[in-house]
């Protein structure tokens, strides 16, 4: 299994800490930054290219980390074909991949200590899609997300909320 793992300054720590525990496992995985923690990076930059990369074939699966694991949750959830989950306990993780077949794991470094992570990142690569009637629903995911594609709903203007008198 191939891995792609990138974070922005506020997970530069954990993101060194998992790229370790994932030598010491033995999984093959590939840094997309930042290269210290003092290089400032944009959360969309590299949650943008790991999903990117893991949709074009390169990458079996990602993770990615940032501050609250949210921003990159929504970054990588754009890349049409990508399911990103943001998981802070092994449950989650776990079901992410069984049921979901989330090929992203997003965690917040300011939400979860590096041991808590590693038991995260652990659940999550020892799991796989279950199918069944997961894969139904993760079809309409997918069947949903190509009828919105060529729709404009993507790219229309919000409009401001009005107020009700």
């Amino acid at each position: 299994m191939r891995i792609a793992i990138g974070a922005d300054e506020a997970g530069f720590t954990l993101k060194e800490i998992i790229k370790s525990y994932l030598a010491e496992r033995g999984v093959e995985h590939v840094d997309f930054g930042p290269a210290d923690s003092t290089q400032s990076i944009d959360y969309p930059d590299v949650g943008f290219a790991v999903a990117e990369e893991v949709v074009r074939g390169h990458y079996d699966r990602a993770i990615l980390i940032c501050g609250t694991g949210i921003g990159m949750t929504i970054t990588a959830d754009k890349v049409p074909g990508i399911r990103a989950a943001l998981c802070h306990d092994t449950y989650s993780a776990e079901r992410a991949m069984k049921s979901n077949n989330a090929q992203v794991l997003t965690m917040g470094a300011r939400v979860i200590g590096s041991e808590l992570a590693k038991h995260i990142v652990r659940a999550w690569l020892e799991s796989e899609f279950d199918g069944g009637n997961s894969e139904r629903k993760v079809q309409k995911i997918m069947e949903g997300e190509q009828r919105l594609a060529g729709t404009g709903v993507y790219t229309k203007e919000i409009s401001s909320c009005s107020t009700h008198e």
